[in-house]
Order: C-alpha cells, then structure tokens, then sequence
C-alpha cells in the first residue's frame, strides 16, 4: 500500500525532519537493509551506523535519540515510542490478508454446526457437532476442529491445527499452523507391570488475545481445564502439559515444556528451552531465563537461571567459579609436586603434621 512520508507521519502521530514530505513509501524493512521507498526504525546506538549509509526514505526514531550524518534524502519520523510507530506503519503497509465470509464446498460440516456473521471456512476443513464459530473468524484450510468446541469472534486457525473436542477459544485468538490443542494429557499409572492410562476428559480454555505458535501441544486437563489467560503469547514448539493454570500476558519462547498441574501467574516470562517440573508455582512476574530447569516454586518477580534454577546473581557467580576450576586444578597440580619436593628434602611427611590447637 504506497503512501507518502506526510501520510505516514500523520497516520502514527509523528513529527517529520528533514527528507523529502512527499517521497512514497511502499513498504518495512530493518535498518541494516532498507533501500529508497522503504521506512525502518532506529531505537539503539549500535545501529546507528547503518542509518548513516542507509537509502531509506524515512526511520522512526526516539524524541531524545541523537544521530549525525543522517543521509539528506531520509525522513527522521520523530515520536515518543518509535518501536510502536514502526510497528502501526509495518500493519499499514503490509496489511495481513482479509478472507471474505464464505464456506468452501470442499469442507466439511458436521451436524449443527452455529456459525456467526462474516465466517470463513477453507478448503477441506472439519467442523465437528455442535460446535460455535464466533463472527468474523477464519477457519483456514485443513484445519480440524472437533465436537463441542467454542471458538469466539474474529480468531484465525491457521492450516493444519487441531482443536479436539470441547475446547474453548476467546476472541481475537491466533493458532498457527500444526498447533495442536487439547490431546490427551500425559497420565499414566504403573500396575502390575504396565502403565495404565489415566482418562483425561477435561478440556482446554483459551483467553481473549492469545497467539499460539506453531507445532505448540497444550493438552487437556485430566478432570478440569488447562486454562492460557487472556494476551498470553506461546512460541512456536512449546509443551503445556494438563491441569496448568497459565495466567494473563504470559510470554512462553521456543522449546519451553511445562509439565502438569502447574500455576504460571500472570506476566511471567519463560525464556527459551525452560523447563518446568509438576505441580511448581512461579509468582506474577517473574523470568525464567533460557535452559533453566525449574523444580521448585518462584516467587514474584524473581529472575532465575541454571539447572536447578536459582537466582539470577548467584547462578552467575557459580558458573563464574566453575568457569575458573581448570586453572585452580593446574594451581593444586603445582602446590602438591612442590610439596611432594620439600618433602624429599626435609625427610617430613606433611600428612604427619599434627593440625594446630584450637
């Protein structure tokens, strides 16, 4: 979608220096690539030497962020948070594709099937029984959706996802591709030589605004519900086991696997490759950082690293120690041949040394 630098600029409240008001704008790039009709953004010092070579007809930059030998021809789009003024021209000009109310003839329907206003529904796709599409949303290609499930106003189902039966969707939700949602929880019980299933018949519930990545597993509860508050946001290869309660805008990376029965408070971060025991508790707040192994409960806005986890300042102290070790060993490799040596000369053990009084 062209658009000139003055259009821009006033569609996400920024002040115009310098470059040319009039010059199109045809789409986003970063500020290591942008050529002529491209706009960027500069938010740290370290960049800054690509903006000074860059052909980019504008860059969103901070109110009190300083560059020289800014190149004539580019606009600087100056503004109070420029990462979201960039990201409200990225939205305009790389608008996401709209899909007009319509159900292929290739899909598949089951038996009362409630659609709202506006639905889409693409090619091969499986609605099961009873289940209530909300206005506005867009079932795409092959994806599955079982029976009883819910899925409210203006969500995407990307191809290939799964919803089994009688889970629940918010509005505003994003599933992407080969996510699948609400399988059976991982419960077993070891009788007689064997492991027997534990029955899980609870569903999954699923916040307002939540995103979930793909090929991400968020199981069903055992009874009750595994339940991903409202703006929580999954990455892509996450496991959410059964019977978690996982609160609101809850950020969860890559490779993250969460066992069950787990409480994730609100705005807790969950860097990549963490992984959480059963039944642990981590408070409102608090980061997990990468890799960490979690087998205890984390209080509020406690940051913890390390397996087992702890906190941040200690394990970087301990790996600081360990990171020291092969230098100490040569040092005691030194000390014992040195006294191995006197030793030999005085004709004394020191292991015959009687300790000092205390």
């Amino acid at each position: 979608m062209p658009i000139t630098v003055k259009e821009l600029a006033d569609f996400c409240g920024t002040e115009i220096k310098g470059g040319d008001p009039s010059a199109i704008i045809h789409s986003a790039a970063d500020i290591t690539s942008a050529q002529q009709g491209q706009v960027t953004q500069l938010t740290q010092s370290r960049y800054a030497k690509y903006a000074e070579n860059s052909s980019a007809s504008a860059c969103f930059i901070g109110e009190n962020f300083t560059v020289e030998n800014i190149p004539p021809q580019m606009a600087m789009l100056i503004c109070s948070d420029p990462e979201m003024g960039f990201i409200k021209a990225v939205e305009l000009l790389h608008p996401s594709r709209v899909y007009n109310a319509r159900i292929a003839p290739q899909a598949v329907l089951e038996e009362r099937v409630n659609l709202g206003a506006d639905v889409y529904i693409g090619p091969y796709a499986v609605i099961g029984e009873n289940t209530q599409i909300g206005d506005g949303s867009n079932i795409l290609a092959n994806a599955y959706i079982g029976n009883n499930v819910k899925i409210g106003k203006n969500c995407r189902i990307f191809p290939y996802a799964v919803l089994y039966d009688d889970v629940e969707i918010g509005n505003n939700v994003i599933i992407h591709s080969g996510a699948i949602i609400g399988a059976d929880g991982f419960g077993y019980k070891f009788r007689n030589g064997q492991h027997m299933k534990v029955p899980q018949v609870g569903n999954v519930v699923i916040g307002d605004d939540v995103e979930i990545g793909a090929n991400t597993c968020v199981d069903r509860g055992a009874l009750g519900s595994t339940v991903v508050g409202a703006g929580s946001k999954i990455d892509n290869l996450v496991q959410i086991g059964h019977n978690n309660k996982i609160g609101k805008g809850v950020i969860m990376c890559g490779h993250t696997g969460v066992s069950g029965s787990c409480t994730i408070e609100d705005y807790v971060i969950l860097a990549g490759s963490a992984g959480i025991a059963d039944h642990v508790t981590i408070g409102r707040g608090a980061v997990v950082m990468a890799r960490a192994g979690v087998a205890n409960d984390i209080p509020a806005g406690a940051q913890v690293f390390g397996s087992p986890a702890k906190d941040k300042k200690t394990a970087y102290k301990e790996q600081i120690a360990l990171s020291k070790l092969p230098d100490l060993v040569k040092k005691i490799k030194l000390l014992e041949e040195k006294i191995r040596v006197l030793e030999e000369k005085g004709g004394v053990s020191i292991k015959t040394i009687p300790p000092p009084e205390r």
